[in-house]
């Protein structure tokens, strides 16, 4: 593509924030990136980018630029993998971002076969808060977004979604584990606890669920991750709430419990595999979704089987609303 290095250096340096640093990411002259943003300001008639004592702002021209310069970029990108795809059947690029959640649960193994079963794909996996997983794929950055909590946004769709309830996790020597069905929340808000910090979509979850209570609950420990709070949880430093996906792999290892909260607690945490409204799907991407729907769809039968998810059904996609 002749005009492939311009907007190569235009991305770089909107993304690094100034010229030096853009130019020893991209190992050229600093020289030889400014000229090439005075040659785009000068062919589009107006500035681009805003010159601050340390460094550079893109101006309003600038991020509509900017964003046309990603959706060419992730164009070409896409031409180059079907041309290649031509030479090796079955071959493709895959990008996406998920929520900490998932990538600290069963994304992993499901990636890991699904290259075990297609061995000339190829897969970029960004880890994100729920609060921002949106933004690299409504840029074009990736092809896929996946994640618990995705609020509602203009310019993204979903392919899929499942509804999952958070519960309580213990160890399995627990006296509450031994218990059979549903918990009881005043049961468990009398054991040590260990959440979800402050300001985080799970621990928004779990405030709704403890409203009703009569006075607060104070956790041993907050954290920020599933994957701290289920290692404090094996330590017996308390019990946590999270969602049966997040403990799949320990619970099958017999390393912790988990039950759904009784009735009228149980809060579900709807999970979305989502794309760009405007994008189309390629055979790589489209062939991941599938594999990844199906995949995700025996683990909640299998949820479903042990009553810790309420029956449902994953809606299909399409490569266009």
């Amino acid at each position: 593509m002749l005009h492939s290095r311009k907007l190569h250096y235009i991305d770089e340096i909107a993304r690094a924030g100034s010229i030096r640093k853009a130019a020893q990411r991209l190992n050229v002259a600093s020289s030889a990136i400014n000229r090439q943003i005075l040659a785009l300001e000068e062919e589009l008639g107006v500035p681009i980018f805003e010159r601050l004592p340390r460094g550079l702002r893109l101006t309003a021209a600038g991020e509509l630029c900017i964003e046309h310069i990603r959706e060419v970029l992730k164009a070409y990108d896409k031409l180059e993998t079907r041309v290649r795809g031509l030479k090796l059947p079955q071959g493709g690029r895959v990008s996406m971002v998920s929520t900490v959640g998932l990538a600290a649960g069963p994304l992993p193994e499901i990636v890991a076969r699904f290259v075990e079963q297609h061995p000339r794909m190829r897969l970029q996996l960004a880890i994100d808060g729920a609060t921002t997983t949106a933004n690299p794929v409504l840029s074009g950055e990736v092809d896929l977004g996946i994640g618990f909590n995705i609020p509602a946004t203009a310019g993204l769709r979903t392919l899929a979604s499942f509804d999952i309830p958070i519960g309580v996790v213990l160890p399995p020597d627990h006296r509450l584990a031994k218990e059979e069905g549903p918990l009881e929340l005043a049961k468990v808000v009398q054991e040590p606890l260990v959440l979800a910090q402050s300001g985080m979509s799970l621990r928004s979850m779990i405030n709704l669920i403890l409203a009703p209570l009569p006075a607060p609950v104070e956790p041993v420990v907050e954290s920020g991750g599933p994957e701290t709070l289920r290692h404090l949880v094996k330590r017996g430093t308390g019990l946590t709430f999270l969602n049966p996906l997040d403990v799949i792999g320990d619970c099958r290892r017999g390393e912790l419990v988990f039950r759904p909260l009784a009735e009228p607690h149980r809060r579900q945490q709807p999970l979305k595999i989502f794309a760009r409204s405007r994008a189309t799907l390629d055979t790589a991407a489209s062939l991941f979704v599938e594999f990844l729907l199906g995949e995700l769809t025996v683990l909640v039968g299998e949820l479903e089987a042990k009553g810790h998810v309420p029956k449902q059904n994953a809606a299909g996609f399409s490569q266009r609303d």
